[in-house]
């Protein structure tokens, strides 16, 4: 049940203030000292405390409540804090919200606006819990993920990239082949290199080649290898990625851009693990685990005759999908740490730009933003303007349209009278979302 502590040496005042929040399905507790109230604390479950400023007679210097604010503080950084304070300790209260309570009300206080300041609160501190469990449930996830598994030390926090890693490191002690599909620029190569580093070939080699990065006439080659005099240039024998990636993993970055005689050659490589060089005639054999990327749509590709199906079911036993960095957002101030490596810092208008822009580039992208903000900003914090990034047109610009002004946030929240849940949904927003408009706004305290 929600509970709010009331600690006051007045036991009228705890009597009062229990009774209206009994009234509203609050549950009381009360502490006519600093002592009992802080010992309430250690034993008790609290969402929510209000405090006095003064606990002594004849005492009106407010001190009592400043030392009982920064013992709570101390053992309770997070626990919402109202302080009752008479218009004589206005500043003391003011400068108390500065350190981080979360309002103060004068005696007499109003009822209403008191009720509603602690609903606001307890609706804070219930969304608070949530997300810190999320966090906490996300932090473990992504440890038992790092004890299980060599995830070569890839910098993530998104839930949508701790399930891609799952399965993909899942899969890597089978010898299927699997395909990673994925934006550009998303990390579909280290995906790769993971699936290869937890597989039963893992001590064997990792080969590596894009597709999309060699001339079609070359791609067999490259593949396959090719003898002495097998095209123009070819001076040599020279081994194909196949031969090199034996015993190991072979990753083809891409795949949609192989050509169709290539993709008869892998297709029965990947069936009986035999090949020829292009030239000759003698048959080779390897055994090579096959992983393939691409973004782009392979199913299109096979409709308009330029993917052989039969290749994309035998490369596709295993589809891990890399999401975009914007599906990915708690990836991304990680990220931009990583690449800074200590060398700058971001500044908090930095970080809401970074998390504002839709990263079509992906984290490559990022790596790029980083690197060139932090040669710019020196000795001092990187600004959005040292990010460089491009200005949010299209789409962003008409949500931008329909963002609710003050006037109608103060609208919502005075027809709600002040409680944030009731205005949230008659603006079609989260909680979380009003009460960072509010809080932009400057209409926090006020509520």
């Amino acid at each position: 049940m929600r509970t709010v502590l009331i600690i006051d040496d007045n036991p009228a005042v705890g009597e009062a203030l229990s009774l209206l929040l009994s009234l509203h399905d609050i549950r009381p507790l009360t502490a006519l000292t600093p002592e009992e109230g802080l010992a309430t604390l250690e034993r008790e479950s609290v969402d929510v405390a209000i405090q006095d400023m003064n606990f002594t007679a004849d005492t009106t210097s407010g001190e009592e409540g400043v030392e009982l604010f920064r013992a709570i503080r101390q053992r309770h950084a997070d626990l919402p804090l109202i302080l009752l304070t008479a218009w004589t300790h206005l500043e003391t209260a003011v400068e108390l919200v500065k350190a981080g309570a979360a309002d103060y009300l004068a005696k007499p206080w109003d009822d209403a606006k008191l009720l509603a300041t602690v609903e606001n609160l307890l609706e804070l501190s219930e969304s608070t819990r949530e997300v810190n469990r999320t966090r906490l449930e996300r932090r473990k996830r992504r440890e038992a993920l790092q004890r299980k598994y060599d995830l070569d030390g890839l910098v993530f926090a998104s839930e949508a990239m701790a399930r891609t890693l799952d399965l993909a490191c899942q899969v890597a002690r089978s010898d299927v082949p699997v395909l990673i599909t994925g934006p550009n620029g998303a990390g579909k190569e280290r995906i790769a290199a993971i699936v290869h580093a937890n597989s039963a070939v893992r001590n064997g080699p990792f080969i590596a080649v894009n597709c999309g990065a060699l001339p079609g006439e070359l791609i067999e080659a490259e593949l396959f290898g090719a003898e002495a005099g097998a095209y123009t240039g070819a001076n040599k024998a020279r081994e194909g990625r196949f031969e090199l990636a034996d015993g190991g993993t072979l990753f083809l970055d891409e795949i949609g851009n192989l050509p169709l005689p290539g993709q008869m050659k892998l297709l029965r490589v990947l069936e009986t693990g035999q090949f020829e060089r292009l030239g000759s005639g003698r048959t080779r054999k390897v055994k090579v685990r096959v992983l393939s990327a691409t973004n782009a749509d392979l199913k299109a590709m096979i409709r308009a005759g330029t993917f052989r199906e039969d290749l994309y079911y035998r490369l596709n036993v295993i589809d891990v999908n890399l999401p975009p960095l914007s599906e990915r957002i708690d990836d991304i101030l990680p990220l931009a740490e990583y690449f800074l490596a200590g060398r700058a810092q971001l500044s908090d208008a930095a970080r809401e730009a970074l998390l504002a822009y839709a990263w079509p580039g992906n984290v490559r992208e990022l790596k790029n933003a980083i690197e060139r903000a932090a040669l710019l900003a020196g000795a001092g914090p990187i600004t959005p303007e040292q990010l460089n990034l491009p200005q949010i047109t299209g789409a962003a610009s008409v949500r931008n349209l329909d963002e609710p002004s003050r006037e109608v946030v103060e609208s919502a929240l005075q027809k709600a009278e002040g409680v944030v849940s009731r205005a949230a949904q008659s603006l079609g927003l989260s909680r979380q979302a009003l009460y960072r408009r509010m809080e932009r706004y400057g209409l926090i305290s006020q509520t």
